[in-house]
């Protein structure tokens, strides 16, 4: 009989001491396992081997109060519990990373190289809201537009796939949505509108 099958069998009648006397002598084989583990999974997986190793051995050994009813016979059964509780640990993480609260399907986007899509601090931003509700009463889609642009930052390409547009449609509505604006803007300053 092997020292982890000892203490395995230890652990199935109760000895409170068993279970902290196990994870030294499997952690190795555990860790190797769960590597292997998330090396299948998709990357930028956020749950590393320790991690994985650690709650799977918690599920199966549990505190030393409870022990979880589990028995095993022998060191490879051990493991393949243990395979086993990391698959249901990985199945249960990728089921959670699809619910809504998680972010469903969307994907991760990084924003380290964006510019903030601030205005420019000579913009009367009232005048261009009245101007840009002008525009949007005769071409809501060159409104869109404008508002993908200079308000979210988005490039052409970016704001035309937003509006389902070509990227060459894009460009004319942005020259037009530009030029119209800044007429109606500056119209409105000269004006002495709000």
């Amino acid at each position: 009989m092997t020292e982890v099958t000892r203490i395995l069998s230890a652990i199935e009648q109760g000895d409170p001491k068993a279970a902290d006397q196990l994870l030294p002598l499997v952690y190795g084989e555990l860790r190797r396992l769960a590597a292997q583990k998330l090396a299948r999974e998709t990357p930028g997986q956020t749950l590393q081997a320790t991690a994985l190793v650690h709650e799977a051995y918690l599920r199966l050994v549990g505190s030393p109060s409870d022990v979880n009813g589990s028995s095993w016979n022998s060191r490879g059964h051990f493991f393949a519990a243990a395979a086993e509780a990391m698959r249901r640990i990985l199945v249960e993480r990728a089921r959670h990373k699809r619910t809504q609260k998680a972010g469903g399907d969307r994907r991760r986007f990084d924003l380290d190289g964006l510019e903030p899509a601030a205005a420019e601090a000579d913009v009367d931003l009232l005048a261009l809201h009245e101007a840009l509700e002008r525009l949007e009463a005769t071409n809501k889609r060159q409104a869109d537009l404008v508002k993908l642009r200079f308000f979210v930052g988005l490039t052409i390409e970016e704001a035309a796939q937003a509006l389902g547009i070509s990227t060459s449609t894009a460009d004319n509505d942005w020259a037009y949505a530009r030029c119209w604006l800044r007429l109606e803007v500056k119209g409105a300053l000269d004006d002495g509108r709000p």
